[in-house]
C-alpha cells in the first residue's frame, strides 16, 4: 500500500502543475483543412490542449467505481438510508483540509474591504458562534474566542450554514480566478490598482465599480479596468479586436475566455458520492483494479487505533471514545482534542486527505432522501438539482443583468432544452415534451421521484427540500459515525459546533490522473487527408 500512496503523492505533484500563460497551436482543422490562429482566415483560435491542475488548497482524486454504503456492515439504527449499491464518480479535486477558521476571516476581511458600508452581508457571512452555548455546559470561552482568537486560526470554522458554505464556495471562485489573471498580467495587478510605486499606498480597494466576477467577466462585462501592457507576460492574441479589449504594449490585448484554459473551475459542495468516495480511498488498496483490503474507516483495519509500532494505540480520529471522554487521560491525551482539533491533524488517507473521519462533521451538496439508493443515477449520483439560467439584462448583446454585489442573477430554467430563439425573447416557457400530459417544465429536481405529498414535510416528517446530507462524525459523536457509509441530515439554514465543510472542483477532461506505470494504448498517425 505505501507504494501505492507514493505513486499518487508524486503523480498529484506533477499533474498539478499550472500553466500560466496561454500557447497556441498552429494546427489546422482536420475537417475544413483550413489553418487555425490565422489572423488572415478569420482568426479562430485553437489552444493546445492542456489538462489544468487543482486550484489552490485542492487535491486531485481519481474517480472510478465502488460500492456507495459497502463499508458499512452493521446499520446500528436499523436507518436502512444506504443501502449497497454499485455506482461510478468522475474524477474530481477535493480540499485537503476542511476550511479553516484562518480562512473564514479572510473572507470576512474581504467582505468589510469591499463593502465597508454594507453591514447587512458582513453579518449574514458570520458564522453562528452561539452553537458553542449549552444549558449546563461551561463553553462561553469558545462563543468568544474560537473563531478569531490565533489559537484556534488552523481549526474547522464550525457555525456555519449550508448556504453559508456555499457562499463562501462561489466567493473563493471568484478570488482564485481574480488571482490568476492578474498574477499573470492579464489584469492589472493590486500595486498597480493602487497606485503604488515605492513609497505607495497599499491596495484597499478594486478599480472597477464591482469586484471581480468570474461569469461577469467571461462574459466581457468587467470593464472596470485595463489591462497593464507592461505588466503582460504574453497577448493571447494581439491581432484580435474583441469587444472590450484594452490595449497593451503590443497592441490590442482581448480577455482571457474559457477556452484558453486559464481559469479554474467553480469551487462548490462535494456531492454525497464524491465524499464517500474520497473518504474510503480505495485506491490505496487497489492494483490491477482488484481490490485488496475493504474498509471501514479511511484507514486499514477494523479499529480506531494505530497498529504501526511507533505510534501503537495511538487513536487515528478526533471522537468521543466514550461517555465523559473526549480526550483521554491527563498526562497521555490520545486523541489530543477535547473540542475540535487543526484541520491537519492525524494521518491523512491515501488520497492524501486530513479528517476524513471525526473532528466536524461535513456538509455535502445532496438533499437528504432516505431511499436515495434506489432513486439516483449511477453515474455521479446526486439529489439536488435546480437549474437554474443566468438573466439577460440585453437579449441581442446576451448582457447579463447583475445583483447589487456585481454577481449575475439567476432564474429558474424555464426549460429543460435549448429554446427557440422567439421563445427566448419574449420570455416565454416552452412546453416540454418530456413532461406528463404537457405540463410546463418545472426545473427543480429535489423531489425527482417522490410519491409522499410534500405538504406533509416539516409536519409528519423532518426531511424536506431543504434537508441536507452530512457525513464523517464529529468530536462529539462515536466511533460509529466515523464509518464514510453513515448519513445524516440537518435542514440547510442550521448549525452546529460539529459541523464543519470542505469544497470540490469539478475536473475537466481525460479522467485518468496517474498514467506512469500503466499499459496505454499507442496512437498512430491518422490516415484521413489534412488539406
Amino acid at each position: 500500500m505505501k507504494r501505492i500512496t507514493i505513486y499518487f503523492t508524486a503523480g498529484l505533484f506533477l499533474f498539478g502543475i499550472i500553466t500560466s500563460c496561454n500557447k497556441t497551436t498552429s494546427q489546422s482543422s482536420s475537417k475544413t483543412g483550413m489553418a487555425y490562429n490565422n489572423k488572415y482566415n478569420g482568426g479562430f483560435e485553437v489552444n493546445n490542449k492542456v489538462k489544468a491542475g487543482p486550484g489552490p488548497g485542492l487535491i486531485a482524486i481519481e474517480g472510478g467505481t465502488f460500492v456507495m454504503g459497502g463499508s458499512l456492515n452493521q446499520d446500528l439504527g436499523y436507518e436502512f438510508d444506504n443501502v449497497r449499491r454499485r455506482v461510478t464518480v468522475a474524477s474530481f479535486y477535493m480540499d485537503e483540509t476542511e476550511v479553516a477558521n484562518v480562512d473564514w476571516l479572510e473572507y470576512l476581511h474581504w467582505i468589510r474591504r469591499s463593502y465597508p458600508t454594507d453591514a447587512e452581508y458582513y453579518y449574514n457571512a458570520l458564522p453562528d458562534t452561539l452553537v458553542w452555548r449549552q444549558p449546563l455546559s461551561y463553553n462561553e470561552p469558545y462563543v468568544n474566542n474560537y473563531l478569531r482568537h490565533p489559537a484556534f486560526q488552523d481549526y474547522p470554522v464550525v457555525g456555519v450554514t449550508w448556504e453559508q458554505a456555499n457562499d463562501y464556495c462561489a466567493w473563493r471562485t471568484d478570488r482564485v480566478n481574480e488571482e490568476i489573471l492578474r498574477r499573470d498580467g492579464y489584469l492589472m495587478d493590486y500595486k498597480t490598482l493602487a497606485g503604488g510605486g515605492k513609497g505607495g499606498a497599499p491596495a484597499t480597494a478594486t478599480a472597477s465599480a464591482d469586484p471581480f466576477n468570474t461569469d461577469i467577466y467571461l462574459n466581457g462585462q468587467f470593464r472596470g479596468e485595463g489591462i497593464d501592457g507592461k505588466k503582460m507576460k504574453k497577448d493571447l492574441n494581439p491581432n484580435a479586436a474583441a469587444g472590450g479589449a484594452t490595449t497593451g504594449k503590443s497592441g490590442p490585448v482581448r480577455p482571457v475566455r474559457l477556452e484558453d484554459g486559464v481559469l479554474k473551475q467553480p469551487y462548490r459542495l462535494p456531492t454525497e458520492a464524491e465524499w464517500e468516495y474520497a473518504a474510503l480511498a480505495l485506491a490505496g488498496n487497489t492494483e490491477y483494479e482488484n481490490i485488496a483490503d475493504g474498509r471501514i474507516y479511511p484507514w486499514n483495519g477494523l479499529g480506531v487505533r494505530s497498529p504501526k509500532k511507533r505510534t501503537q494505540g495511538m487513536i487515528l480520529a478526533n471522537f468521543k471514545r466514550g461517555e465523559g471522554d473526549n480526550m483521554g487521560t491527563g498526562g497521555y491525551l490520545n486523541d489530543k482534542a477535547d473540542i475540535t482539533g487543526p484541520v491537519r491533524n492525524y494521518v491523512p488517507n491515501d488520497f492524501g486527505l486530513y479528517n476524513m473521519a471525526g473532528n466536524v462533521n461535513e456538509w455535502t451538496a445532496d438533499v437528504y432522501r432516505k431511499l436515495s439508493f434506489e432513486d439516483f443515477s449511477d453515474f455521479n449520483p446526486f439529489r439536488g438539482n435546480e437549474f437554474v439560467n443566468k438573466r439577460l439584462s440585453d437579449r441581442e448583446k446576451g448582457l447579463y443583468a447583475k445583483d447589487k454585489y456585481g454577481r449575475p442573477i439567476k432564474d429558474a430554467a424555464k426549460s429543460g432544452k435549448k429554446q427557440k430563439w422567439s421563445e427566448m425573447q419574449s420570455d416565454v416557457a416552452s412546453v416540454d415534451s418530456t413532461s406528463l400530459a404537457g405540463k410546463p417544465y418545472k426545473p427543480d429536481f429535489r423531489g425527482h421521484l417522490d410519491t409522499v405529498n410534500t405538504s406533509l414535510y416539516g409536519t409528519t416528517t423532518l426531511v424536506n427540500d431543504r434537508s441536507r446530507v452530512y457525513k464523517g462524525g464529529s468530536w462529539n459523536d462515536r466511533a460509529y459515525w466515523l464509518n464514510p457509509a453513515t448519513r445524516r441530515f440537518m435542514q440547510q439554514d442550521e448549525t452546529s459546533a460539529e459541523m464543519g465543510f470542505r469544497s470540490a472542483m469539478t475536473l475537466v477532461g481525460a479522467p485518468e490522473i496517474i498514467s506512469k506505470g500503466k499499459p496505454q494504448f499507442t496512437q498512430g498517425k491518422s490516415k484521413a487527408k489534412s488539406k
